[in-house]
């Protein structure tokens, strides 16, 4: 009995997002549910990936549990999911899918390179699957075969980063206005950035500009106490409404989203605004609908003007990139779930070879202490010899007691498909190797008909 790989979970393939809510773990329930879900019937090692798109148990069955198996494991976690979020067993069959052995392996591997994420190339759910694993492993969680399988998983993820184009190109507007300032100076170091309006678009672009090297945050909102409010999530300086026009001046990069019904920003104000910029290149981008900024500001010297359409469209040309990489990315990975699968299949031979190792040794061990004791009493030398040449015959013949018995008892198409074995394992030839067999069982066998080699 080994271990076996499984997974079970939901993720935004299968789930709505109430469930996915209502399914959800928090970080600090971890230790918790990782220690019951180890208690639970077949469960040998574990761990949980639970973010806003998934919910998902990776584990392996215990090798020394009573009738442990992943059927018994992942039943074990059904029901533990459904009693600890007070979900029925019908609703959550809907939605939950398993994967064992090689799906599993192919499952983990996909997941970690974001394969299976809502946005294909995205880089959050690695390290989310990094603190999934750290999490798991302080628990005592992991055990040799989830460990190594989630390891490689990293592994492989890193691969796809670096030999596929599956992560180049933003994939949201937010992330997209970093691409676009980028394009216009090559590097945000040090840019300074004015939110307009205090909306939930701009405190996301704020945070992916100022991740990507801008320096100083200002922003501004008709409300004083919203401009207060997101200044601080931003890590900004508020500025008063008044002040629009001289925080225009010293901005490099302006990001508005007022849900205004009119322009915010005009031709006439931003020409002004230029002049006694001297001209400075300036970026905006307009996330706002309807439009904050009238579209002629786009005509004049120096400005670069986006809007919603504009970084749509962006999008979904790095998405169309990520697609055309994400086959090749397929690729790489189905090769290093082979040879995972490989080495997950020699491991359950492990056992039988040291049986096998044992059985032999114990063997020659024993017919070799009966000749020494033999030998003490003869002090002819060519006895001597002759007793020490039928040590080879009489471990021999032990060893093959058992197996020559099988291969004569079997019938039919049992029998072809053992001495096919036999011939496999032993690196046997052809007829050489059956008069030699036939010397030791003392039995006349056949050769076989001689098999086809084209075929």
């Amino acid at each position: 009995m080994g271990n076996n790989l499984f997974v079970l979970g939901l993720s935004w393939r299968t789930a709505p997002v109430e469930l996915r809510e209502r399914l959800a773990f928090r970080d600090e329930e971890l230790p918790d549910v990782l220690r019951e879900v180890l208690g639970a019937d077949g469960v040998g090692e574990a761990m949980l990936v639970s973010t806003c798109n998934r919910v998902e148990f990776y584990g392996a069955t215990s090798p020394t549990a009573p009738n442990s198996s992943v059927s018994t494991a992942t039943a074990a976690l059904r029901h533990y999911l459904a009693a600890r979020r007070g979900v029925s067993s019908e609703e959550l069959s809907e939605i939950v899918y398993e994967h064992t052995e090689e799906e599993a392996v192919r499952h983990v591997f996909r997941v970690a390179s974001s394969l299976d994420s809502l946005v294909v190339g995205e880089a959050q759910i690695l390290g989310q699957v990094k603190s999934a694993f750290g999490a798991a492993a302080e628990a005592g969680a992991t055990g040799p075969l989830l460990g190594r399988c989630v390891e490689k998983a990293f592994a492989v993820a890193k691969r796809v980063r670096s030999e596929t184009g599956i992560s180049r190109g933003a994939a949201n507007v937010s992330s997209v206005a970093v691409e676009l300032a980028t394009r216009v100076f090559g590097d945000l170091y040090g840019k300074t950035v004015l939110l307009v309006g205090a909306g939930k678009m701009s405190d996301l672009a704020a945070r992916h500009l100022r991740a990507d090297g801008a320096g100083g945050i200002i922003v501004t909102n008709r409300s004083p106490e919203k401009a207060a409010a997101l200044a601080e999530r931003v890590d900004g300086v508020p500025r008063p409404w008044e002040d629009l026009d001289s925080a225009l001046a010293v901005a490099d990069v302006v990001i508005t989203s007022t849900g205004a019904t009119e322009p915010v920003l005009d031709k006439k104000r931003l020409k002004k605004v230029m002049k006694a910029r001297k001209y400075r290149s300036l970026v905006i981008i307009d996330i706002a609908v309807p439009r904050d900024v009238e579209a002629a500001v786009g005509s004049i010297d120096g400005v670069y003007l986006f809007d919603i359409d504009d970084l749509q469209r962006v999008v979904a040309e790095n998405l169309k990139l990520r697609a055309r990489e994400a086959s090749e990315a397929v690729h790489l990975v189905e090769g290093e779930v082979e040879k995972f699968s490989r080495w997950m299949r020699s491991q359950s031979v492990v056992p039988t070879i040291r049986a096998l190792r044992q059985r032999f040794s114990d063997v020659a061990r024993a017919e070799a202490e009966k000749v020494a004791r033999n030998l003490r009493t003869i002090d002819d030398p060519d006895k001597r010899e002759q007793t020490v040449r039928r040590l080879g015959d009489l471990i021999v013949n032990k060893l093959l007691h058992q197996p020559m018995n099988a291969l004569k008892n079997q019938d039919g198409g049992d029998s072809e498909a053992l001495v096919e074995a036999a011939r496999e394992l032993f690196g046997l030839d052809e007829a050489r190797e059956i008069d030699d067999v036939n010397s030791v069982a003392g039995t006349k066998l056949e050769p076989s008909p001689a098999r086809d080699k084209s075929r």
